[in-house]
């Protein structure tokens, strides 16, 4: 009787379950949106304070690609966000469905110890 009970209780609360998971995903998503967006204005960032330090510096920029200076500063200000984002999809994957309880296949597969 008490795998009857536990079975009726899971299906109960299959929808609490499964809209608990939706916003648990949302959030990590969110998450997510929000380093994308911290990453780019990181990259903002550090090309602006690296255009002040060559114009403070004197430098006429002859001699050093563009794509070459921003390479540099996306490789240093991507590593700590990507770790964010890989950490996040990490716990996007650990996240798992609940079972969707099905009271009459239950019902059916314990039919014979509830006669008893």
């Amino acid at each position: 009787m008490g795998q009857l009970v536990s079975d009726v209780t899971s299906v109960l609360n299959y929808k609490k379950d499964k809209k608990d998971v939706a916003n648990q995903r949302q959030q990590i998503l969110t998450q997510i949106a929000s380093d994308q967006a911290a990453k780019a204005n990181l990259v903002k960032k550090a090309l602006a304070k690296q255009r002040a330090a060559y114009g403070a510096g004197g430098m006429a920029g002859t001699g050093m690609t563009e794509e070459a200076v921003l390479n540099r500063l996306r490789s240093e200000t991507e590593e700590p966000v990507n770790q964010s984002i890989a950490a996040s999809m990490e716990k996007l994957s650990k996240i798992k469905k609940p079972q969707s309880g099905n009271l009459l296949k239950s019902l059916i597969t314990q039919f014979g110890s509830l006669l008893a």
